[in-house]
């Protein structure tokens, strides 16, 4: 075993193999079979259970737990990439469940980003230039390139996100969908291909969103998707016939930025 400047308060198993020149934070536990690359940093609190292996330039704030299998950091899979440095940042307090991989960003100085308190649960993939928000869940799912999930969304187990599409902020993806197109925010959406169902009724509850926010998100969801209206008109009757509230300017703003349009 090789360490990397510890603390009396760090644990680092036998077994471990940990770079001289990574950074480990006091409080850090490493189990067995880890490695640890040359340019990690673990800040404080951080966990590794065991067969962990962090590479690359890879970043992560304090009270990460790690379990089992999981790889963070390693090169992108995507093919464009012609080297470089690129680095991986995630946050504080996220917990990685078994099997979870997630990539570096591909070109020189990108950057592949998760937030802090995030639960990605076993076997998900983190591809290269993603870039999370907080309080998400991902469950045994699949992230392409350059996917952007926002706070406290949930993705189903097994399904797949398309490259560049994004995931709007307490949206919940049903398991096993497939998403090509934007999934606007506080929506539930659903299907191979994904489409809108319903405002996120209890997601929006579990995060004490007001009932006049809700009952306007319903409306909002009546013009995008069961009113037959164009994109464009169905924005124009939720600006000129709802309350600007904050959420109903976010969903206003998500899908005005879309590029991908959004899932209907």
């Amino acid at each position: 075993m090789t360490s990397g400047p510890v603390t009396s308060s760090t644990s680092i198993h036998p077994a471990a193999v940990v770079h001289p020149q990574a950074q480990i934070a006091e409080g850090c536990v490493i189990g067995p079979f880890c490695v640890i690359g040359p340019e990690v940093v673990l800040g404080p609190g951080t966990r590794l259970h065991s067969h962990v292996v962090i590479d690359g330039v890879t970043i992560l704030g304090r009270d990460n737990e790690i379990f089992p299998f999981v790889s963070l950091g390693l090169k992108t899979q995507d093919l464009k990439w012609r080297g470089g440095r690129s680095r991986t940042e995630i946050g504080d307090a996220n917990t990685f469940r078994e099997g979870v991989t997630v990539h570096a960003a591909t070109g020189e100085g990108e950057v592949t980003r998760i937030g802090s308190n995030n639960h990605i649960l076993a076997f998900s993939h983190v591809a290269h230039n993603c870039v999370l928000g907080d309080q998400i869940v991902i469950s045994s799912a699949g992230l392409a390139g350059h996917v952007v999930v926002e706070d406290r969304a949930v993705i189903g187990g097994h399904s797949l996100i398309h490259q560049f599409c994004r995931i709007g902020t307490m949206s919940i993806v049903g398991g096993c969908s497939k998403v090509v197109q934007d999934i606007p925010p506080y929506m539930l959406a659903d299907g191979n291909p994904a489409e809108t169902r319903a405002v996120n009724k209890v997601g929006l509850e579990r995060n004490a969103v007001s009932d006049g926010a809700v009952a306007a998100l319903k409306q909002a969801h009546r013009f995008l998707f069961r009113e037959d209206l164009s994109i464009s008109n169905a924005l124009a009757r939720i600006e000129g016939e709802l309350p600007p509230l904050p959420e109903i300017r976010h969903l206003v703003q998500f899908i005005r930025a879309s590029d991908r349009g959004i899932s209907k």
